[in-house]
């Protein structure tokens, strides 16, 4: 089994198992929830509820409760009794913690202080597949009260820990998936951060709403006449020694990466 990454992931609380095949249906992947979606009093119904579920393995990840507490060894234990082998990892603090997991494939969740600050660490652990990032535990494990400005932009402490997060997954071969956009019908915001999230080189966008799934997929598919652009640029590349003009540009080798870039995102959107 080979888990299929993004782009666009959808967050289902593990609780309400008739969401489970909804949620599946409509994204890339689903994320079936055993932390934050799911009250303390609910937690060993939605374990019940994950073993008796049957959805693809392949596009499926179940988030467990973090290293360390009552909660994440139930789930480890309920998990054992399925077929699902991908799993996110809330409140990944460190790289023992992915360890701890041998056997299973990790999206490591990067939400607080110390995970930030053993992040390189984390993306190098050979059984992680994914990093994710989080503002609203980051921003409380700081002592803080918001991610964002009044204005909607995410503060300077949350930009750092995007960006952390995706340098450190993409030096060591991880996928980059971007953090929830929480203004559920805030379509056009959350175009607007989609589309800096595959310029920068992220690889999904979790999402915690089905109607964010369809503007994650637009936003991760590469319009018609870029593709072309792009392929085109290949051609005249391809002849040439080293830099050289293009339609009134300076190409040099970034460049030509970068074209090269978007037409592998083009092939697997299947644009």
């Amino acid at each position: 089994m080979t888990f299929t990454m993004g782009p666009a992931l959808l967050f289902c609380p593990a609780d309400r198992p008739d969401r489970y095949a909804k949620a599946a249906d409509r994204a890339d992947a689903v994320i079936l929830d055993l932390e934050d979606a799911v009250a303390p009093d609910a937690k060993a119904s939605a374990r019940e509820a994950l073993v008796r579920s049957d959805l693809d393995p392949a596009h499926t990840v179940v988030r467990l409760n973090a290293a360390g507490t009552a909660d994440h060894e139930a789930d480890l234990d309920a998990l054992g009794r399925t077929s699902y082998r991908t799993v996110m990892l809330a409140k990944t603090a460190d790289a023992d913690q992915v360890r701890g997991l041998r056997g299973l494939d990790v999206v490591a969740l990067v939400e607080t202080a110390t995970g930030l600050l053993h992040v390189a660490e984390i993306a190098a652990a050979p059984d992680v597949v994914a990093l994710m990032w989080g503002a609203e535990d980051l921003v409380a494990s700081l002592g803080g009260t918001a991610s964002r400005r009044p204005d909607g932009v995410y503060r300077d402490v949350a930009r750092y820990a995007r960006s952390a997060t995706l340098v450190a997954a993409r030096a060591h071969g991880k996928v980059a998936v971007d953090a929830v956009h929480v203004a559920i019908e805030d379509h056009e915001g959350l175009a607007a951060e989609v589309a800096d999230a595959v310029a920068s080189g992220f690889g999904a966008t979790a999402c915690i709403h089905p109607g964010q799934v369809p503007v994650v997929r637009a936003g991760y598919r590469p319009s018609p006449d870029d593709v072309a652009r792009a392929r085109d640029l290949l051609e005249v590349a391809a002849h040439e020694a080293g830099a050289f003009r293009f339609r009134g540009q300076l190409v040099d080798g970034p460049l030509v990466e970068h074209a090269r870039t978007l037409v592998r995102r083009a092939e697997s959107t299947g644009t």
